[in-house]
């Protein structure tokens, strides 16, 4: 890009049934950055969604899934940079500033932005850590940390790949192999709410589970369904000897306290 020409950044926000809180997050984002484009990517919902947010950003109406609406969203930009924030985060107000200074340099092809949550517990602060190193050694970025892209960049690779789950975390595979990926200093504060109702550590857990049986090859849709199921261990079933073992203490602790 010419010398003295500031790169247009355009903001794409995937919703599905987000009608408590998408005026709110949409308004933030109108705030925060006046002079990019923003619009919303709808993948179908019932509880209007897409009419509430019809006056706070350009509408677009896609099929369901993170991939396939981000596309559908970054065909409807005009934007030099497209930028990917998911509706339950709050970026930093700085983050603009910092993209479209780390991608003057032309080696740059992306990055995403040092993720923290909107709750402070130890687990939480520990992941929030490893996430970030994990950007900045392994190059993995994922939706939270709000990635961005070059156009260019972004339509050479065909956009996000047409992938069930684990497309952030392919995509930035493939923009690590194209070029330079930066994480920002400027912060993406994500919802702690699906992590804390489960708990945290097991979702840590299950999380890296999940990434495993993606590199090992196994079907993103198989691996959508079991993270939609939520980290459920199963619990190992005890062998006839051991609950007819349990029954006979159980019964000699009762006639003991009887006795007593």
């Amino acid at each position: 890009m010419p010398d003295g020409l500031v790169l247009a950044v355009s903001i794409v926000v995937p919703v599905l049934n987000e009608a408590a809180t998408i005026e709110g997050a949409l308004r933030r984002l109108g705030r925060d950055f006046p002079h990019c484009e923003l619009v919303a990517v709808d993948g179908g919902s019932d509880d209007g969604t897409a009419e509430l947010a019809e006056p706070w950003a350009t509408v677009v109406r896609a099929p369901r899934g993170r991939a396939a609406q981000m596309n559908a969203g970054a065909k409807a930009c005009t934007g030099d940079v497209l930028w990917f924030v998911h509706a339950d985060t709050e970026v930093d107000p700085a983050a603009v500033g910092q993209i479209r200074a780390c991608l003057a340099d032309p080696r740059v092809v992306g990055g995403g932005l040092s993720l923290r949550f909107d709750r402070r517990t130890p687990a939480l602060n520990y992941l929030a850590r490893a996430s970030n190193a994990r950007a900045r050694r392994l190059h993995h970025i994922f939706g939270d940390q709000a990635m961005f892209v070059r156009r260019t960049v972004f339509e050479e690779q065909g956009g996000f790949p047409p992938l069930a789950i684990m497309e952030d975390l392919e995509m930035s595979r493939r923009l690590n192999r194209r070029g330079r990926l930066c994480l920002l200093p400027a912060t993406s504060t994500a919802s702690a709410r699906r992590l804390v109702r489960h708990g945290t550590w097991r979702m840590i857990v299950f999380m890296q589970y999940l990434k495993l049986l993606y590199f090992l090859g196994v079907d993103p849709e198989r691996i959508r369904r079991r993270y939609a199921a939520g980290p459920r261990f199963r619990r190992t079933r005890s062998s006839p000897s051991t609950r007819s073992t349990r029954s006979t203490r159980s019964t000699r602790s009762t006639r003991s306290t009887r006795s007593t």
